[in-house]
């Protein structure tokens, strides 16, 4: 069964397009670096074939090539970014044009919140890696913008009568999880971290959704130009329930990270269920005590 039809992909393409030729706001991907750089170093390896799928700038394939980690980088680019980015592959992440097999690692940052079939895609990663090979990338969850979210459903109500979508209906943490196991990950992985940023107010937080290529690509979108009364009053709201003391509006960045592995032989395997050789009350050294309903008769 086809995926639903979410995001209008062309529009979040040309979206970007715009972002980078006016100057891209950059303040969410080299945050996201920083935590690349500490999270990769744990991991005690080299990677000789690495590909950057779908960051939007060649930031996150830059800092590949200059780690000293991976000897050959492929970038996968949803737009040419500037004219030195043109070594990229444009393409798309829901149709991953390599082998299997083809990487050791796969870095993706902030790019998959804008993917209709993330499922597909995540299939699509795993078989790229090599056996034992790495995908580590961060997207937006589910709690992002929940402020702006809720300003301009209350402002849109009261303006119009009505409501249309907004904000992305990003993904929960949890949902995220369980599809990297459903596409075959080894050891799957997701965290979140939480990234308030602060503005004069909400139309500084909407320049800089637009600097992101963040704006509106929902297929299910009003097409209408947006009221001025509408904008208004979501600024109106959005100061009321979202400033700090200093009068500052906060909006919330939430950055899922997933990481996983391609399977192989050489992994930890959870033990099968009825194996263990100890009692876990003989392990923590406690007295066992029945639990549940016979226990409280």
């Amino acid at each position: 069964m086809a995926a639903p039809l979410l995001f209008d992909r062309p529009l979040l393409r040309r979206r970007l397009e715009r972002a980078l030729r006016a100057g891209y706001a950059d303040f969410l991907l080299a945050r996201a670096l920083e935590d690349v750089e500490e999270r990769l170093g744990a991991v005690l390896r080299r990677f000789p074939s690495a590909l950057d799928l779908g960051s939007p700038t060649e930031a996150v394939a830059d800092w590949l090539r200059a780690s000293g980690r991976t000897e050959t980088v492929v970038r996968l680019a949803p737009v040419r970014a500037s004219p030195s980015d043109s070594l990229a592959v444009v393409g798309d992440e829901e149709a991953l044009p390599f082998a299997p097999g083809a990487f050791n690692l796969v870095l993706s940052l902030l790019a998959l919140q804008g993917v209709n079939d993330l499922p597909g895609a995540l299939i699509q990663i795993r078989r790229a890696l090599k056996p034992d090979g790495l995908f580590l990338g961060c997207l937006l969850g589910g709690a992002s913008l929940q402020e702006l979210r809720q300003a301009f459903l209350e402002a849109e109500v009261e303006t119009t009568g009505g409501a249309s979508p907004r904000v992305a209906p990003f993904s929960d943490v949890r949902d995220l999880g369980g599809l990297l196991q459903r596409a075959g990950f080894a050891l799957p992985v997701a965290d979140v971290e939480l990234v308030p940023v602060r503005y004069d107010n909400l139309f500084g937080l909407m320049r800089d959704l637009r600097a992101l290529g963040f704006t509106n690509a929902l297929v299910g979108r009003r097409k209408t130009p947006l009221r001025r009364a509408t904008l208004l009053r979501a600024a109106a709201i959005y100061a009321e329930r979202f400033s700090d003391a200093d009068g500052r509006v906060r909006a919330t960045f939430e950055v899922v990270w997933l990481s996983g592995w391609a399977p192989h032989e050489s992994q930890q395997k959870p033990l099968k269920p009825g194996s263990a050789q100890m009692r876990l009350a003989d392990a923590l050294g406690v007295p066992e005590r029945p639990a549940g309903e016979k226990a409280q008769r």
